[in-house]
């Protein structure tokens, strides 16, 4: 099985802010099946963006490594689900 190479995110424990290390990724909204369309968001060389979608706010730390956000739970990894089918 192929790794992501854009990393997914969500909100599902509605944060007002997700800090993330990666400048390019997807917003999901919710976990699923209450997920928004899957959003490429590309920060360029801000510092934050905000989901179109569902108005979350990404705010990008250096300090954590691509893939990574603050909280950790917000990060969205589908293979659990698909190692259970």
């Amino acid at each position: 099985m192929a790794e992501k190479a854009v990393p997914h995110f969500h909100n599902d424990l509605g944060v007002s802010a997700i800090e993330v290390g990666s400048r390019e990724f997807m917003c999901i909204g919710a976990l699923p099946p209450f997920d928004h369309p899957h959003v490429f968001l590309d920060m360029g060389a801000d510092h934050e963006i905000i989901c179109q979608y569902c108005s979350t706010l990404y705010r990008y730390r250096p300090s954590l490594k691509a893939g990574q956000a603050d909280p950790a739970s917000c990060v969205w990894d589908d293979r659990a689900k698909v190692a259970a089918e």
